[in-house]
């Protein structure tokens, strides 16, 4: 519990998996996603590659292009090496540099989290983007112009952070801070594109993720995978090459896959109601805990974002990691729930990924039963914020109006 046991902690894990993945380095390869990473860094990100560099937001290919500037033999060395600096760096800011306790007892928890997630954490854009919200929620409530400028780097990388842009917005008093480090984040990245000959493309990335159907892994793709998995309806797995992702059609599929959109719109407006809900009933009450509420808000959201969603792979998890963290050094004991439930999840999706994906993919039924008891622990962890939220709100009435 110490700062040289923590970093000794850190050291052990990411030099581990530099270790581990330099194996196919010398190789001359590289690992998952990054394979297809260092591809596009050393063609130029070309605009016809299949799948398409332009699936992501524009800054999600920096951290690429970084990876990729001593040529394609290096690049997974490099990306893992980019990515470790960045969870030190979140770890120092979670532990406040191993002088707060329950700061370091959470950077553990992080660092398990990170081991058990870890070949996802280091072959993946959302290995890169973890870190980098956390370090923008650890800010919050302080510094609502620095966390949305973090947020907002986060969210051109990725989409994801962008649910936790609105509970920021949602709690803080100087809502137009918030608004302010987003513009001057985005009017940034859209001059950079304009510069680099790329604007027309700045928006791809939301026609790009459209003309996906229901992925294997989405939570409510379950019953189709049921429906695959036992021969129903004609419902079949399926390889989208056009964006490296596997999918099932079957029955209804497609109008589920059209109602996803709306459906997350109206939970995310439901969540952003309650929290403002909570922080109006704190207010009257004088039990105002904005800090408290970010965190249940933004795991709300995150969490949402999973759940009602059309797409999920498994690196999805690691959008969760960052607020739990947050929340177990901010209060361990109303955090502890969520904390095992994640570590629980992360567990099962390693046994979805990489250990037996291939099995999943086709219609192994012992997978497909792993599968969805991640999927029920990710809706569960969803119904424990949507309470925790409620409960905030409720939280210090007079005992008189109580009984």
């Amino acid at each position: 519990m110490t700062p040289r046991g923590l970093l000794t902690g850190y050291l052990a894990v990411h030099l581990g998996y530099l270790a581990y993945l330099s194996i196919f380095v010398f190789q001359g390869q590289a690992f998952s996603d990054t394979t297809i990473y260092r591809d596009w860094a050393a063609a130029g990100f070309p605009q016809d590659a299949q799948p398409s560099p332009w699936v992501y937001p524009i800054a999600g290919l920096a951290p690429i292009w970084i990876s990729g500037l001593a040529g394609p033999g290096p690049f997974l060395i490099l990306w893992v090496l980019l990515t470790s600096v960045l969870n030190g760096v979140a770890l120092g800011v979670l532990s406040r540099w191993g002088k707060k306790r329950e700061g370091v007892l959470a950077a553990w928890w992080w660092l398990v989290f990170i081991a058990i997630m870890g070949l996802l954490g280091f072959a993946r854009v959302d290995g890169v983007t973890a870190p980098i919200v956390l370090m923008g929620l650890s800010l919050g409530v302080a510094s609502p112009l620095a966390a949305s400028a973090i947020l907002a780097i986060a969210t051109w990388m990725k989409v994801w952070p962008a649910a936790a842009l609105l509970p920021l917005f949602a709690v803080v008093r100087d809502r137009w801070k918030v608004i302010a480090g987003s513009a001057l984040v985005t009017a940034a990245v859209a001059g950079v594109a304009a510069a680099l000959g790329v604007f027309p493309h700045l928006l791809d990335f939301l026609t790009t993720q459209g003309s996906r159907g229901m992925q294997l892994e989405a939570t409510f793709t379950t019953p189709w995978l049921w429906m695959s998995v036992l021969g129903i309806g004609d419902a079949r797995m399926y390889m989208n090459n056009e964006i490296n992702s596997m999918q099932v059609d079957g029955p209804g599929s497609a109008v589920a896959s059209a109602l996803m959109q709306p459906l997350f719109v109206l939970v995310a407006l439901a969540i952003a109601g309650t929290i403002f809900w909570a922080l109006h009933e704190g207010k009257k009450r004088g039990h105002e805990d904005r800090s408290e509420l970010l965190l249940a808000g933004a795991l709300a959201m995150v969490s949402a974002f999973i759940v009602f969603n059309k797409v999920g792979s498994p690196q999805f998890m690691l959008w969760l990691g960052p607020v739990v963290a947050l929340g177990l050094a901010q209060d361990r004991a109303a955090w502890r729930v969520p904390a095992r439930l994640l570590l629980g999840i992360a567990v099962a999706t390693y046994f979805i990924y990489p250990l037996f994906y291939d099995a999943l993919s086709h219609n192994n039924p012992l997978m497909a039963l792993v599968l969805t008891v991640r999927n029920v622990l990710v809706v569960v962890l969803f119904v424990w914020s949507a309470i925790r939220l409620t409960r905030l709100g409720r939280k210090g009435v007079p005992a008189a109006a109580e009984g």
